[in-house]
């Protein structure tokens, strides 16, 4: 998709320029997942023999570490001269959508969206930017995707990459990396794959199959949702069981039973990730997905992936896309991937990336 590469956007560059700027320096180029827990930094180059990582970063955003501060912090750790950045967005504010139109000619694809668009968001697309993808053309119809974000939600991630100094190339769908990025790591040609990021604020659902036309869904239940559940259960702060859950323990650590209370505050998202993979299998008219791949920085919490593994109704596994991305081991950030790499699916997809 040529996603967000628009004058409407109010970008500095034109389509065209990103363009050249992704052909002249694609191995400048780094996929930046600004969460609100956390921000990750991928850089990838590619050659003949596929990609191979050229640096990565996180830093946590805290009390003492906000947005663009731990953005350039990022940045500055991860030793890397560029300013292009490729970003992406989720939530609520944005949607992708599938559409089926009878037969019609180029110029009329775009109107008949735009008018798609308004019946089928959860908000007002007209405050919006919307693009598409057509998958097939035929004589009968046409078929493809469209993808939607609220102006409010653009000019939000747009600033902190402003204001942290770096220059946003191009913005994508964070559901859209993942797939992205799974197509390249390890999905099965024939095979109907999920993917479910587990991240601070939001799960992404991102569902491929074989007629290229991704199902995605934000979930408004994640990690901090479960490490509130998990607080109250265990009557401590928040902050507390965040420190736990990253190996800081403190005085009350002691009194702390993570394990004990873990089902029960994850029992919605399991439920709404359980609805989301029927619905999907309904709209496919097919069987439900043959693996689910589970990444995201809460998916690294202990005991989530098998509580995931035993709870969803499709073969279920922690996904480490690193493990075919070609990591150089005697660099220092090898052993991070090794431990962290789900956590940086989504970096990973948007440093892939091309318009």
């Amino acid at each position: 998709m040529k996603w967000f590469a628009q004058q409407k956007l109010k970008l500095k560059n034109t389509a065209a320029d990103c363009r050249r700027i992704c052909k002249s320096h694609s191995n400048q180029l780094f996929g930046l997942d600004i969460g609100t827990c956390a921000i990750k930094l991928v850089q990838l180059k590619r050659d003949e023999n596929g990609y191979a990582l050229a640096a990565v970063n996180t830093t946590f955003v805290d009390n003492s570490n906000d947005i663009n501060s731990a953005v350039k912090k990022c940045i500055a750790f991860a030793k890397i001269n560029s300013r292009l950045a490729i970003s992406g967005v989720c939530g609520q504010e944005t949607a992708v959508r599938h559409f089926t139109f009878p037969a019609l000619l180029p110029e009329e694809i775009e109107g008949a969206v735009r008018f798609e668009a308004k019946q089928v968001c959860p908000f007002n697309s007209d405050d919006g930017v919307i693009d598409y993808q057509v998958i097939s053309s035929g004589e009968k119809e046409v078929k493809g995707f469209l993808a939607v974000a609220t102006n409010n939600i653009i000019k939000h991630k747009n600033s902190i990459i402003k204001q942290s100094s770096l220059e946003n190339v191009l913005m994508d769908f964070d559901g859209l990396a993942l797939i992205n990025c799974l197509r390249y790591c390890d999905h099965e040609p024939g095979k109907t794959s999920a993917i479910i990021n587990v991240g601070n604020s939001y799960t992404t659902v991102a569902i491929i199959s074989d007629d290229n036309l991704p199902f995605i869904r934000d979930i408004s239940y994640a990690g901090k949702h479960i490490t509130d559940h998990l607080a109250q259960a265990n009557d401590v702060s928040p902050q507390t069981i965040e420190q736990f859950l990253h190996g800081q323990k403190d005085k009350d650590s002691d009194k702390i039973a993570i394990s004990d209370n873990l089902e029960k505050s994850c029992q919605r998202l399991i439920s709404n990730i359980t609805e989301t993979l029927y619905y999907d299998a309904v709209r496919r008219k097919s069987e439900l997905v043959n693996k689910i791949y589970l990444c995201g920085g809460f998916a690294l919490v202990e005991g989530f992936a098998d509580l995931m593994k035993n709870k969803l109704p499709a073969p279920t596994a922690l996904w480490n896309p690193f493990e075919k991305i070609q990591c150089d081991t005697a660099l220092p950030y090898s052993d991070l991937l090794r431990k962290n790499g789900p956590a940086f699916a989504v970096a990973a997809g948007l440093a892939m990336r091309q318009i």
